[in-house]
C-alpha cells in the first residue's frame, strides 16, 4: 500500500514558476526492491486524466516533449518525496495536479492511467494573467 500526499498548488501568473510535492509513504519505503515509480498527472474538468511527468528508483524520466522545456521531475530517495517543478506556466496549465504510484518499478508504468495504482488527493494550479 502507497499513500501519496500533494502539496504546493495554489494561484501563480502567467509566466511564472510553481513546485509541487508529493510525500509518498507506504511499505515500501523499508524495502527498496519495492520502490514503485512515481508520477504526476492533471486534470480539467470534463477531460480525462493527462500524464505530465514521471520518475522511478533509478532516476529514469519521461516527460511529454510538449513539456519538456517547462517541466522537471526529481525524486528525493531518502525522503521519499517527488516533486515537479514547472515553469514559464500558460493559462492551459491550469488543472487539478495528482500525485501517482504504480506498484511497477519502471517509470513507464507511471505515464499511463491505466497503469497508476495509487493516487493522491490532488493539488490546484491556477494560472492566471
Amino acid at each position: 500500500l502507497v499513500q501519496l500526499a500533494e502539496s504546493g498548488g495554489g494561484p501563480v501568473e502567467v509566466g511564472g514558476l510553481l513546485t509541487l510535492s508529493c510525500a509518498a509513504s507506504g511499505d515500501f519505503t523499508s524495502d527498496p526492491l519495492l520502490d514503485p515509480c512515481l508520477g504526476w498527472f492533471r486534470q480539467v474538468p470534463g477531460k480525462e486524466r493527462e500524464h505530465d511527468a514521471a520518475i522511478d528508483r533509478d532516476d529514469n524520466i519521461m516527460i511529454p516533449d510538449s513539456l519538456k522545456d517547462r517541466f522537471k521531475i526529481s525524486r528525493d530517495k531518502i525522503k521519499n518525496n517527488v516533486a515537479l517543478e514547472m515553469k514559464n506556466l500558460r493559462i492551459e496549465d491550469s488543472a487539478m495536479y495528482y500525485c501517482a504510484a504504480s506498484k511497477f518499478l519502471w517509470v513507464g508504468y507511471c505515464r499511463s492511467v491505466a497503469s497508476i495504482d495509487y493516487w493522491g488527493q490532488g493539488t490546484q494550479v491556477t494560472v492566471s494573467s
